[in-house]
């Protein structure tokens, strides 16, 4: 069935186009093609009635205004914009506002909903801070209107992205969805990448992780906090998360530890780290317990922010959204709303406002002289951030691993 989708949209790609420009309604035309030639077929398979199909694409059209668009007849390139604010400025991802006030309202939850918290955690042993960290940064705890066509914005993309593939089955996940009428209301809304619901979850999600909260034998992630929150319990248990384990620690990292030793595939014991002269910013010791397990060296701003050792729940957090930011802001508002801890003693600096274009064709500078970076996609991930360390070692320059303007000029000739 892949094959099936690559040759046609081959064959829609070798249309005739409107010299210098996209023609738009011949492509809407192609997308029509597409949705009756693959979609239909798909969905039938699948046990979608006719019905439900041609009522979730009644007066849908390509929304010409989603990021990452690859229009047939056009080649795909590296965005110079950053839409994902996961992906972008460190110091704004975490401004006081947006923190202190997700872990406010988190307080209350935690009081309304303590019940929920607590037999999710009783049957996950994911902590409901953590649950409640995750439900504030996904929808502001149900309060974020969501406002997207589901269908048109998986349409779309499935039909004309740069992750078409993934899209594909993300729109036949959410005519299932349909055809169960799982959704409430006549139309299912998403957010502009097609993640439904107060925990944000893309359809497929919804088919495995969505469970009932509340014992009324539905799980209702639109209007139930009690499906909502057992739900993100369920989705983290199952990827991963170890009882028991915090998330992280905010470091000190002394200059005779590399910044290129960051990465989940270069953990050790906490107790190691301790041995190379990493403490905890807090002056407090690592919990006892914490000292045996594996714990990793993760920088998001290499030498120029804070600095953290985390642990195998961390990156579980990163299976709801692969940024680092992310699960950092996940677990740092677990702590304050639980603990009341304060900010990262940390500076963020002056990171992260380079085009996406910029990165990666450092990125690719890098991989032409065998640097690993994860992949030219303009995101300065792990594998960026510490081949940057790693390329400045060789050079003789003390390693900062981040990516700045002013590397461009000696690694892109």
């Amino acid at each position: 069935m892949i094959l099936r989708v690559f040759v046609l949209l081959m064959v829609f790609a070798g249309l005739p186009m409107a010299a210098g420009a996209v023609d738009r309604a011949a492509v809407e035309r192609q997308y029509r093609d597409w949705l009756e030639q693959v979609v239909w077929p798909r969905a039938q398979a699948e046990g979608v009635a006719r019905g439900t199909f041609e009522a979730a694409f009644r007066g849908v059209t390509l929304d010409w205004d989603l990021p990452d668009l690859v229009p047939p007849g056009s080649a795909a390139r590296t965005p110079e914009t950053q839409y994902q604010a996961e992906f972008g400025v460190p110091a704004a991802y975490f401004g006081r506002g947006k923190v202190e006030g997700a872990a406010e309202v988190g307080r209350v939850m935690a009081r309304r909903h303590a019940g929920a918290l607590a037999a999710a955690e009783a049957a996950t042993g994911v902590p409901g801070r953590i649950v409640l960290a995750v439900w504030g940064r996904e929808s502001g705890y149900g309060r974020v209107a969501i406002r997207y066509n589901a269908f048109e914005v998986l349409g779309t993309k499935g039909f004309m992205s740069t992750r078409a593939a993934f899209f594909t089955e993300e729109l036949i996940a959410a005519l299932k969805i349909a055809e169960a009428g799982h959704a409430p209301g006549s139309a299912l809304k998403s957010s502009w990448a097609g993640a439904l619901g107060q925990p944000q979850f893309m359809p497929s999600r919804y088919l495995q992780f969505a469970a009932d909260g509340d014992g009324d034998g539905k799980a209702d992630i639109w209007g139930s906090e009690a499906d909502t929150i057992a739900s993100i319990a369920r989705y983290l248990e199952h990827f991963g998360w170890v009882p028991g384990r915090d998330w992280g620690f905010e470091v000190a990292v002394p200059a005779s530890v590399s910044c290129t030793l960051e990465g989940p595939d270069q953990g050790r014991p906490i107790a190691e780290w301790v041995e190379m002269g990493v403490t905890r910013v807090s002056g407090r010791p690592f919990p006892e317990h914490e000292l045996a397990g594996e714990g990793y060296l993760m920088m998001p701003a290499g030498r120029k922010g804070p600095a953290f050792i985390v642990t195998p729940n961390f990156y579980v957090l990163k299976k709801y959204n692969e940024s680092d930011l992310y699960a950092l802001f996940v677990g740092h508002v677990g702590d304050r709303i639980q603990y009341g801890i304060g900010d990262f003693r940390g500076d963020w600096g002056r990171v992260g406002g380079l085009k996406r274009s910029d990165v990666a064709a450092m990125q690719a500078a890098l991989v032409e002289q065998g640097h690993d970076v994860g992949g030219v996609d303009g995101l300065a991930g792990f594998k960026t951030r510490r081949s940057i360390g790693r390329w400045q070692e060789a050079a003789g320059q003390g390693a900062t691993c981040f990516p700045e303007a002013s590397m461009k000029g000696a690694l892109v000739r």
